[in-house]
C-alpha cells in the first residue's frame, strides 16, 4: 500500500478543504488544533471539530494510530490526526498530559517560537534547553503517546528533547537552512541526529521556509529533499506541507504573539504587518502533491522512496511508534 499523508496543515477549516484533501487522495493530515489555547479553550476547540466531524462524516473522522490511515484509505476518507503547536494546553499541570491524548492530542510541540515552560524557541536569543518540566512532560508524553514536536524550537532544546525521549521525535513542518537561512529552519548537524534516531523531518511547503519564498522552483525543493536525504536518509523525510488555506491575515497576529505581548513583533524578519504569502504556483493546496511526485522522481528518487516521501515514511513512524 501506498499512504499519502500530509504532517501540518492550520487551514479555515471547511469542507472546500476537507474535498480539495481527498482531491489529493490524502489518507492522513496532522492539523493544528491550538497554538496558544490554554485547555479551557481547547475544550472550545475540540467541540469546534466535533461538528466539523459530523458535518463531514463522509470525508473525515479523528485518527488516534496509524489502524485509522488504513482505515481512511479503505474508505476514501482522510483521518484526521489532532496536534499543539505549542505545549499552552497542559498549563503546568503534568496531569494534563493525558488528559489531553484521551482528547485526541498525537504531536505536541514544547515551544512556539519563545521560552515555555518545557524549552526554548527559535526567536530567543539563549536556548538554555529543555526544563526541568520539560523532561518530565516528555517521559509522560512517551508512556500515553504522543510525539514530542521540534518544529518551532532552538537548537539545544531540540538536541536536549532528542536525547531525552525514548522514542523518536518529529520536526513536523521546516526545511534544512544549508538551503534556506529562516530561523526556524534546522541545522545539518541536528538532522543527522536526527535521522540516526529515527525521527521524522516533515519538508514544509510554507514560503517563508523555502528558498526564493512564494518563488521557489519545484526543482529547487526537490533538490534540496535530495541532498537532505544525503545528510538523514530518505526514510526519515516526509512532507508536513504547513499550509494555512483561507486563513485571514489577522490570524498571524495570533499565530506569532498569542496574549503574551502588546507589542506586534511578527517574525519572519518584518516588523510591518503580514498577511499569509502566496504559494508557489506548483504547490497552491495539497493536489500539489502530484506535482512532488514528478519532481521527485526527477531529482532521481526512485518510485519506492518518492512514495516514502509523500506518506509511507510517515505512516511507518505513526506505526512504529
Amino acid at each position: 500500500m501506498n499512504y499519502r499523508i500530509d504532517n501540518l496543515q492550520y487551514c479555515k477549516w471547511s469542507r472546500k478543504i476537507f474535498e480539495i484533501n481527498r482531491e489529493a487522495n490524502l489518507d492522513a493530515v496532522h492539523v493544528t488544533i491550538v497554538y496558544h489555547e490554554d485547555y479551557d479553550e481547547l475544550l472550545i476547540e475540540i467541540k469546534k471539530w466535533e461538528k466539523l466531524f459530523n458535518e463531514n462524516s463522509d470525508l473525515i473522522f479523528l485518527g488516534k494510530n496509524f489502524k485509522d490511515i488504513e482505515k481512511a484509505q479503505k474508505e476514501n476518507k482522510t483521518a484526521i490526526f489532532f496536534g499543539f503547536q505549542n505545549c499552552s494546553p497542559i498549563e503546568d499541570n503534568i496531569h494534563l498530559v493525558e488528559k489531553v491524548h484521551n482528547l485526541g492530542c498525537r504531536f505536541m510541540q514544547l515551544t512556539y517560537n519563545n521560552q515555555s515552560l518545557l524549552a526554548t524557541g527559535c526567536y530567543e536569543k539563549i536556548d538554555s534547553g529543555v526544563t526541568n518540566f520539560g523532561k518530565e512532560a516528555i517521559r509522560e508524553m512517551n508512556r500515553v503517546g504522543i510525539v514530542v514536536d521540534m518544529s518551532h524550537s532552538a537548537e539545544k532544546s531540540t538536541f536536549d528533547a532528542i536525547e531525552l525521549s525514548e522514542k523518536p521525535i518529529a520536526i513536523t513542518h521546516a526545511n534544512p537552512n544549508f538551503w534556506h537561512a529562516a530561523k526556524r529552519n534546522k541545522s545539518t548537524d541536528l538532522l543527522k541526529i536526527l535521522g540516526e534516531s529515527k525521527g521524522m523531518l516533515g519538508l514544509s511547503l510554507y514560503p517563508h521556509h523555502l528558498k526564493e519564498n512564494s518563488k521557489c522552483t519545484l526543482e529547487s525543493f526537490c533538490e534540496m529533499a535530495a541532498r537532505t536525504a544525503e545528510i538523514m536518509s530518505v526514510e526519515n523525510i516526509g512532507i508536513g506541507s504547513d499550509l494555512c488555506l483561507d486563513q485571514p491575515d489577522a490570524v498571524v497576529d495570533w499565530m506569532r504573539n498569542g496574549t503574551w505581548s502588546k507589542i506586534k513583533n511578527y517574525g519572519e524578519g518584518t516588523k510591518k504587518k503580514p498577511g499569509f504569502p502566496k504559494q508557489p504556483g506548483w504547490f497552491q493546496d495539497a493536489r500539489g502533491f502530484k506535482n512532488l511526485e514528478t519532481g521527485l522522481k526527477k531529482v532521481g528518487f526512485s518510485a519506492n522512496e518518492t512514495n516514502g516521501i509523500l506518506g509511507n515514511n510517515w505512516f511507518n513512524f505513526y506505526k512504529n511508534i
